[in-house]
């Protein structure tokens, strides 16, 4: 087992933040947290963690208790850059965790090499630029190789090209066995990545595969509107109106037999669109609205 989190439960004075929050990973995988600013993201990586204490609950890691200090040899945690100290250096940053959990200094170079920060791993942290810092923050939370990455905002403050090479560097470490765990608002690029959704709502978690819902779906544009959902409703196949566009899912259809069923009727199709479901249609359906971000 990975990841067993068990009915954890935590509150601020009378606010409820977390409610009997349940989930276990048990194959390497990527796991996304997604939900709305101030719905309890950042504690609950806190808590598995051990930077706070739940309320209720218990969390086991790699088949320890999270309070075990030794889980830390194989599992980090990386937060905003809030624990970055200005006037240190990169370089200070990466030897404080190398020397702490006796890391070759070999394998500390090789890592800030293969995220690319050595140009400024010896500048001092305050003049550095936000993406620079997040690029930081990740250097430090690989420098032990661990099993259980758990990343926060991981995304925050890149230009595209650098959130290429982080998405990148996340599938290459899936694909080397290394289990991750993500929040993050950027729902197009959780798309790349992961299909495990955690949606954390009024303190519940939401848990979803992507794929088992209406993936894909078919947008069309036909010549009499109200009359081509008359015949398909009367055909049994689920239809709605957008936007003057008939919206079916491909999985309650077969699109060849759309096109016969509508020829027959003397309709025309003017347009078509095959469209992917993916993780912020998903946040619209749950939510009711596209996170601000």
């Amino acid at each position: 087992m990975i990841l067993s989190v068990n009915q954890v439960h935590k509150s601020y004075g009378k606010e409820k933040v977390l409610n009997d929050i349940t989930f276990e990973i048990e194959t390497p995988k990527i796991v996304a947290l997604i939900g709305p600013n101030g719905s309890g993201k950042s504690t609950l990586l806190s808590i598995i963690t051990n930077l706070l204490t739940a309320d209720k609950g218990e969390i086991f890691i790699l088949n320890k208790s999270n309070k075990d200090p030794e889980i830390f040899k194989e599992v980090s945690f990386m937060q905003d850059n809030s624990v970055l100290y200005d006037y240190l250096t990169g370089y200070d940053h990466c030897q404080f965790i190398g020397d702490v959990q006796k890391i070759p200094k070999q394998q500390m170079i090789d890592t800030a090499e293969r995220i690319g920060i050595t140009s400024y791993l010896h500048k001092k942290v305050g003049n550095y630029s936000l993406g620079m810092k997040q690029h930081l923050l990740l250097t430090m939370a690989l420098l032990n190789q661990p099993k259980l990455l758990i990343l926060d905002e991981p995304l925050n403050g890149l230009d595209p090209t650098s959130a290429i090479k982080v998405r990148k560097l996340l599938l290459e470490l899936l694909a080397n066995g290394t289990t991750i765990i993500l929040s993050s608002h950027q729902l197009l690029e959780i798309d790349l990545i992961t299909s495990h959704i955690l949606f954390l709502k009024n303190g519940r978690l939401i848990k979803e595969e992507i794929p088992q819902h209406e993936k894909i779906c078919y947008q069309l544009t036909v010549n009499h509107l109200e009359k081509a959902q008359y015949a398909l409703e009367k055909a049994n196949i689920p239809v709605k109106i957008v936007d003057r566009k008939l919206i079916l899912s491909a999985k309650d259809c077969s699109i060849s037999k759309i096109f016969r069923m509508l020829d027959q009727q003397q309709m025309t199709i003017l347009d078509i669109e095959k469209k992917m479901l993916g993780s912020e249609d998903r946040y619209q359906k749950i939510f009711g609205h596209k996170e601000d971000t």
